[in-house]
Formats: structure tokens, sequence, C-alpha cells
């Protein structure tokens, strides 16, 4: 399944590492709510990329944008990922299910270690507008491509001050 820009999300509501609940629209930000979908603890290009992630939530807050990371992980992994990869700013959710990702259009990938879980969902990016249709996402098969994130931070403002339309729907 494809979710189309301009479309309705599907909702989503997830545990956080550490407490609390994350829900999609909970707390509309200005601008979007950007998920990263992650593959997981066992993943260290994930580690290296979330790190780089924190590194820009104060670029990514000053736009208006609502972050949070989003794994098919149970919790003790995700907060174990939190506290080894030193993610204390970034809210990272645990939980989504397999058919959950399906919905979101994410790809799914059957373990191929014993320190992969036996399914996990493979990397996605999505931009949800504050009415919780699709802006843009990107999704991968595999683990070594992933979004640059200046490049979002330089996308969103120029979307935000050109009133740059969502595309891809025709």
């Amino acid at each position: 399944m494809r979710i189309m820009p301009g479309q309705p999300v599907p909702s989503l509501s997830l545990p956080l590492a550490g407490g609390g609940t994350f829900t999609l629209g909970g707390n509309a930000p200005a601008s979007f709510t950007m998920l990263v979908i992650y593959r997981g603890l066992h993943c260290p290009i994930c580690k290296g990329y979330l790190n780089t992630l924190q590194d820009k939530l104060a670029d990514l807050e000053a736009l208006g944008i609502a972050t949070v990371a989003v794994s098919s992980d149970d919790q003790d992994r995700a907060e174990r990922a939190k506290a080894d990869w030193k993610l204390d700013r970034l809210d990272i959710a645990y939980g989504m299910s397999i058919d959950e990702g399906r919905r979101w259009g994410l790809y799914v990938s059957k373990a191929i270690s014993d320190k992969e879980p036996p399914y996990f969902l493979e990397p996605g990016l999505f931009l949800v507008q504050p009415d919780g249709t699709l802006y843009c996402a990107s999704i991968q098969t595999m683990p070594f491509t992933r979004p640059d994130l200046d490049g979002i931070i330089g996308a969103v403002r120029f979307i935000n001050d050109k009133g740059y339309p969502a595309r891809g729907a025709a």
C-alpha cells in the first residue's frame, strides 16, 4: 500500500522509551511531524543516523518540526538503543507492528543473524502536515540510504517560505 501526498496517513500511537506515549496529531506542530523509521537496535547505520538527527533537533524545532524516531523493536531494545546510543533528547517510539509498517508502505525484512529480531521494518522518513495528511515520504528497502537531514532542513525552509505544495499525488 502506498500513502499518497495530501491524503490522510494511518493513525499512530506508540509508547516512548523512557515513558509516555507518542500519538500522531496529539500536539500538532506548526509545520510538520517528522517520523523517522529505523530498523532497530541491531543496526549500526541507524545509530549513526539517529545521532545525526539528534544533533539537528534544534534546527528542526526552529522550523516547527516535531520529530520522533520509530521502530518495531520491543521496549527493552528501544530502551537499550536510547541509552547505548546516547539519544537523550530524541523521542524514541517503539512497538510499531509489522502490519502498521505495511500500512505506512514500509518494507519488511526477515532476520539474517541472531542479532536481528525475526522480522523488522526497513527505514522510512515521513513529513506529516498538522492536518494529518502526508506531505512527503522517503522509503528504503535496505539500511544503506537515508535522506540527508541538512537537505530536509533546507527544503522545509523553502516549503515554509514559499508555501510549496505537496507533490507526487497525480
